[in-house]
This record gives structure tokens, C-alpha cells and sequence, in this order.
């Protein structure tokens, strides 16, 4: 049975007795379902930014996801659960399925930035790709007053891209073209908010939901592509087998 964010011993976060704010990576995804990429990207750039804490949250109704197929969100979040079990500064949230209709990540920043207070330096993880479509997300602006953001490299995805949006106009292709190369490890740029878009260009992951979901379909090896729970998870559940185990969103 899944459990709530208050019976998961989320303690509090406090800078009471802290030099410095709090700083929390929310982590955010299907996770359809979550493998090796996911925590090799989420351990990355936790250590890189220094974070406290990196917060999982498997999307609940997600509106950019409409084609994929999901399994239910209890599975999702319990193969979360399995995932970062006993993994220092990764915990886990279901403030995204436990909301009913669509999930929206600014609904999302705003009810973490509640729990978590004003004090408490909040980092969206997300890859290029997605951090491009960031104008079509409800309230964009908002978003980018609320929290800075980690974008994260992505295959066949050029850091350049971030000149053509429309708050990353003072960046010129050339600022960002060593991101690219490999010139540059990261780049911080600065928002009129005081929060920052963060470009970090990580190694690739080999690995894909979709490609592990084609291989439990057709019954082929999973080896190094899931943490071990997770795999005997989704095996004893059956899951993405039969479309029965899915919902179409």
C-alpha cells in the first residue's frame, strides 16, 4: 500500500540551527518505470549541486504525456520506493499522484514550497528537451520566479537551443556552445528572479523507460537496467505485459 508523504517520515526541513538555506532537488518523472538512468542522473547531480535532499515525484496525470502508456501510480511509486531505498538524501513524494485531474508542476512547486518553506532553496531537474517546451507549461513565469532549474543534457538535443526562449535572450548561441563540446561541465545563468537555470551536460544514459518496458514485452534480458528489487517487482506484479495493466492517458 502506497504511503503518504507524512507516513514516509518526511521530517521537516529546518535551517533553524543551519549557516545556510536548505537545498532541495525535486526530481521529477513517470518513472515508467524508474532504472539505473534515473538514479545515475539524480545521484550526479546531487553531489554536483551540493543538494540536501533530492525528492522523487512520480507525475500523477501528466498533460505533456497524453501517447504514453502508464502503469498505475501506486505501482510507479512503490518501484520508486524500491529504487532509493537506503540511498543517503534521496526520499520519495506522492504529492503528485495524490492529486486528483491533471498535474501541473507549478501546482506542484507551490505546494512543496509550502511544506518546505520560503528559506528552503528549491532545484527542478529536467531534461533539455523538456526545458525547452517550458513556455507551453501553465505559468511559465511563474514557474521561473518559483524555483531554479537543472537542465540536464539529452540526446540529439543542442544546449544552443535554450538562445531561442524567450527569457534566455541575453544568452547568445556562443555562451552556450561549450556546453556542447564538452568545453564546459556547467553553466549558470542568471534569472531577473534571483533563481538560475543551471545547464549541466552529463554523460548519456544508455538506458530508456520505453526500451525496458519493449523488453519485459518481449521477454528479453534486463540485466544492469533496473535495480534488482524493481525488476522482481515488476515481474511479480506483471507488469507491461497485458495493456490491462496500463492506463491510457
Amino acid at each position: 500500500m502506497r504511503s503518504s508523504d507524512s507516513e514516509f517520515s518526511l521530517p521537516a526541513l529546518s535551517t533553524q540551527h543551519s549557516t545556510r538555506p536548505i537545498r532541495l532537488g525535486l526530481f521529477g518523472g513517470s518513472f515508467n518505470p524508474i532504472h539505473n538512468g534515473h538514479l545515475a542522473i539524480a545521484r550526479k547531480a546531487h553531489e554536483i549541486l551540493a543538494l540536501d535532499r533530492t525528492l522523487f515525484i512520480p507525475t500523477g496525470d501528466p498533460p505533456h504525456k497524453q501517447d504514453e502508456a502508464l502503469a498505475p501510480a501506486h505501482h510507479r511509486y512503490e518501484m520508486a520506493r524500491l529504487a532509493i531505498a537506503g540511498m543517503p538524501g534521496f526520499e520519495l513524494s506522492d504529492v503528485e499522484i495524490s492529486r486528483q485531474g491533471k498535474s501541473y508542476s507549478i501546482d506542484t512547486v507551490r505546494e512543496l514550497r509550502r511544506r518546505y518553506g520560503s528559506e528552503t532553496l528549491l532545484y527542478f531537474l529536467i531534461g533539455l528537451d523538456a526545458f525547452l517546451d517550458l513556455p507551453s507549461w501553465r505559468e511559465p513565469d511563474a514557474l521561473l520566479a518559483a524555483c531554479s532549474f537543472v537542465v540536464i543534457s539529452r540526446p540529439g538535443q543542442s544546449f544552443q537551443s535554450l538562445a531561442t526562449l524567450p527569457f534566455l535572450q541575453h544568452v547568445s548561441p556562443d555562451q552556450l556552445a561549450p556546453l556542447d563540446t564538452g568545453a564546459l561541465d556547467r553553466l549558470d545563468l542568471p534569472l531577473p528572479s534571483g533563481h538560475t537555470i543551471i545547464c549541466l551536460p552529463l554523460p548519456p544514459s544508455p538506458i530508456s523507460a520505453s526500451d525496458v518496458r519493449h523488453r519485459i514485452q518481449r521477454g528479453a534480458m534486463l540485466a544492469n537496467l533496473l535495480p534488482p528489487q524493481v525488476e522482481s517487482y515488476i515481474l511479480r506484479q506483471q507488469l507491461y505485459r497485458e495493456n490491462q495493466h496500463r492506463t491510457h492517458i
